[in-house]
């Protein structure tokens, strides 16, 4: 079943497939109370709640997990072929195979045709040979560029009912989320999620809760705050801004410590909204039938490809016909890298063999193979620069022109790569690329191995970027979009 990541809203109340299944549905061995979902009885504890609520979740995705189970036995038993009663042995003409090995190496032998006449100017021999490129690319006979089913990828298991599945379910639930609506596959991300920023989580929260202890916030506790989010690399104009909103409170009313860090985590929220709201795009997603492409950019060594290799993974789980331009001709072997990539994603990719080719050309032929196959989702691997070399900035704008000349329809998104672990440089990096490729938006990546995950929202306060997807690990599976709920939720959890 697909679970299409970039459309997170769940089944609506009226969806059929939102609805409990009927006892007779049920997994063997499986009561009704553990199968389909209960009502939570009221209670003047919310933990209990919270907790009976998990119960219900956790009971669920069981019985949904043993009846995958059933039901691939089943198909693996009925597809499986009797045993033959006898083996007939496979005759093979020796002779006819001969022959046409012959014919092949007389062909291979054979001097290739010259394709382009010498006569022709520089310019008329690169425009006939990338008119070759296309034609063999959009050819009737030529692999097709569909992406086909979600790849044949290890599914995630349900674990143990512990302290780790309740926070997710917890997480979930104050979203809005009913029990009926909670996926294994959300369950599987917040627990990467948690475990991913849990380098910047040990130092930042440990400080909070000591800063705060038991009484009531006072204003020598919020100046202890600050320095607690200036270490995490939250950024000087963020932390001036929560905590400006708690100093401004604190002037009204009585604060206790645990309404404290509920209202600062309100306040985090509100930052990394702020510029997703600005603009216009809650959760950033390729546009159904219709041609997208999306640019990733950045300094070399913040892990751009292999961002690129998880955002085609997503983007076929989630049921887009997905395309890769491998445009990044500069760095040795980075052709074979998102070539890998995209075998692990059974998506197609588009290169130049030719050493030091143009990456405008490659794009080129990616956007016109697109066009002609009908792909939705177009990913350009581009050249890691720095923000101060101005040749190859430039080299970046040209990329840009030539999408805009071929497919001026196409929704085009530029996307900044971002290492977390890089802090205050990365924002230094971010404000550059905006003003030399108009991005869009921004992936932080390798939050696992940061102890600054807070720079997620010196980016979004300073640089005025929204955060797009965020990386919390090394496996395929470990990109997805940016939620500013669970982020902050997993970064202050206890």
């Amino acid at each position: 079943m697909v679970y299409d990541w970039f459309n997170r809203t769940g089944p609506s109340p009226a969806d059929p497939s939102a609805t409990p299944p009927p006892a007779s549905e049920q997994v063997s061995g499986q009561g009704p109370e553990q199968a389909q979902e209960q009502p939570v009885e009221g209670s003047s504890d919310p933990n209990a709640e919270a907790l009976e609520w998990a119960r219900q979740a956790y009971a669920r995705l069981k019985a949904q997990q043993e009846e995958q189970k059933r039901r691939q036995l089943e198909t693996e038993s009925a597809a499986e072929p009797p045993f033959p009663d006898s083996v007939q042995p496979v005759q093979i003409n020796t002779q006819q195979s001969e022959q046409g090995l012959e014919q092949d190496l007389q062909q291979v032998a054979q001097p290739a045709a010259t394709p382009v006449a010498a006569t022709l100017s520089l310019l008329e021999q690169a425009a006939a040979q990338r008119a070759e490129r296309q034609q063999a690319i959009t050819a009737p006979g030529a692999p097709a560029l569909e992406s086909p089913a979600a790849p044949e990828l290890a599914e995630p298991s349900l674990g143990d009912f512990d302290a780790t599945f309740t926070w997710s379910a917890e997480v979930l639930a104050a979203q809005g989320k009913r029990v009926d609506q909670v996926s294994l596959e959300e369950i599987d991300w917040l627990t990467r999620l948690r475990q991913g920023l849990e380098k910047t989580r040990q130092g930042l929260v440990t400080q909070l809760l000591d800063n705060l202890g038991d009484d009531p916030l006072t204003p020598e506790v919020v100046d202890g705050l600050e320095t607690t989010l200036l270490r995490a690399d939250v950024g000087v104009e963020a932390t001036d801004r929560a905590l400006g909103a708690l100093r401004q409170r604190l002037n009204q009313e009585v604060v206790d410590p645990a309404e404290g860090l509920r209202f600062l985590k309100e306040q985090l929220r509100a930052i990394l909204d702020q510029p997703i709201e600005a603009s216009g795009q809650p959760l950033l997603a390729p546009r159904r039938e219709q041609l997208n492409v999306w640019l990733l950019v950045g300094v070399n060594g913040v892990g751009k490809t292999t961002t690129l290799g998880k955002l085609a993974n997503l983007a076929v789980r989630s049921g887009y016909s997905c395309l890769i331009a491998a445009a990044d001709t500069f760095r040795a072997a980075a052709v074979q890298q998102v070539q890998v990539w995209g075998e692990r994603s059974k998506v197609p990719v588009i290169s130049n063999p030719s050493a030091n080719a143009d990456p405008a050309a490659v794009v080129y032929d990616a956007i016109g193979a697109a066009q002609a196959k009908g792909t939705e989702l177009v990913l350009v691997d581009t050249a890691g620069r720095l923000q101060t070399k101005h040749n190859l900035m430039e080299e970046l704008s040209k990329v840009r022109r030539i999408v805009d000349k071929l497919a001026p329809e196409a929704v085009v998104e530029s996307l900044l790569v971002l290492d977390a672990s890089q802090g205050q440089n990365g924002l230094r990096q971010a404000m550059a690329f905006a003003k030399a490729a108009g991005l869009t938006g921004v992936v932080l990546t390798k939050l696992d191995g940061s102890a600054r995950g807070g720079v997620a929202l010196a980016v979004a306060s300073e640089a005025g970027l929204p955060i797009r997807f965020i990386g919390a690990g090394e496996g395929i599976r470990d990109l997805r979009p940016f939620n500013s709920f669970e982020f902050v939720e997993a970064l202050l959890a206890r």
